[in-house]
């Protein structure tokens, strides 16, 4: 019977937590995905891109309330229980407080497991899937960006301007400078000129004009009568070197070990700079991902305060004001501590020790309350 009783709860849970993750999720992903059209309008990525890498981004966000969520679940349901008297049949069953609230610390141990696979596993997975697919992105969309009268210095090395284009594509008096290093550049003048296909390339097919060669303060200048100007061959400017977060959690602790032992005893990434500079954020990023987890069986309990007093009692209200912004003050001080972890051995030590406080305190202070019932 008892078990069948927290089996129903458990699931009522889950229920409202899956429907509010999931609709928060999206509606978060749709904002991004908003904000993302920049890789497409700005940076000249075609919408395939923009797809992958949007919809590769929503285990990040679902990651990021999760603990949110599942705070709010439980306030939830523990709030619809008591209103509904459904709280009265564990007591009646003989289920004490303490042993109800043992159940669900136990059972947010499965979240707590599922933030860190999310954390440590999926989200860096997604998140360097994502920035690889703008690594080996082309600049598909030229022909959106080039505007009459504006010049475009979306890819790097590359400024081009147009002083006319028709409904067709075709574009008129036609500028453009290739920076190919330091020492050497082109610069390429133009009547008219067209964006064509070539072999799956893009190439801008340009008619009547004049290239300028510059190397070395040397000028060497020709005229030509049609030429093909390779574009596919010039990379966006958007980030394409993985962020920190975007690195798998073996990289993350191999520079950690490597940095502390000062020889390199396990396999680095090439793409991660592992260094002083960056160790602090390694650091962060990689308790940020194992550690942090930590505070979900803490908010848990958190919210099994609303079972210490009964809707009946005048405080009831207060009771729930004050679980509620209880529960919300420590995430985002949870979140925030993380920032201070490693500016001295001190603040480590807080930092790791911090959580265990916490969860002791909250604990003495829910059984003191339940056993003056």
């Amino acid at each position: 019977m008892k078990k069948k009783i927290f089996q129903k709860i458990i699931l009522d849970i889950n229920g409202f937590f899956i429907i509010v993750l999931l609709s928060i999720g999206l509606i978060i992903w749709v904002i991004q995905a908003v904000n993302f059209l920049d890789f497409v309008s700005e940076d000249g990525h075609g919408l395939n891109i923009y797809f992958y890498y949007t919809f590769l981004n929503f285990p990040k966000i679902l990651s990021a309330i999760l603990p949110f969520v599942f705070f709010i679940s439980l306030f939830n349901i523990l709030t619809k229980y008591e209103s509904n008297n459904e709280l009265l049949i564990f007591w009646i069953n003989g289920i004490k407080k303490k042993d109800f609230v043992k159940v669900i610390i136990r059972f947010s141990l499965i979240y707590w497991v599922i933030q860190i696979l999310l954390t440590s596993l999926i989200v860096p997975a997604s998140q360097n899937k994502a920035r690889s697919f703008i690594r080996a992105s082309t600049i598909d969309f030229f022909p959106s960006l080039i505007k009459e009268k504006k010049f475009i210095d979306t890819v790097e090395g590359l400024t081009i301007f147009v002083g006319k284009k028709d409904a067709d594509g075709k574009m008129f008096n036609i500028f453009l400078k290739d920076q190919i290093d330091d020492f050497k550049s082109q610069i390429i003048l133009a009547k008219s000129g067209i964006i064509n296909v070539i072999d799956g390339k893009n190439y801008l097919s340009l008619n009547d004009g004049r290239i300028i060669n510059i190397e070395d303060k040397k000028i060497i200048t020709f005229t030509f009568k049609n030429t093909n100007f390779n574009l596919s061959k010039f990379a966006t400017k958007t980030t394409t070197w993985p962020k920190i977060q975007e690195h798998n959690t073996y990289t993350l602790f191999s520079c950690i070990v490597n940095t502390l032992s000062k020889k390199k005893i396990l396999k680095e990434n090439f793409y991660l700079r592992c260094g002083p500079n960056f160790y602090y954020e390694v650091i962060e990023e990689f308790l940020k991902r194992i550690y942090l987890p930590i505070y979900i069986p803490i908010i848990a309990l958190i919210a099994c305060f609303l079972i210490s007093q009964s809707k009946e009692n005048y405080y009831y209200s207060k009771l729930k004001i004050a679980v509620f912004s209880f529960g919300i003050l420590v995430l985002l001080l949870s979140e925030m501590s993380i920032g201070f972890a490693h500016l001295n051995k001190f603040a480590f030590i807080i930092f790791l020790i911090a959580p265990f406080v916490i969860y002791t305190v909250v604990f003495n202070i829910f059984k003191s309350q339940v056993e003056k019932i």
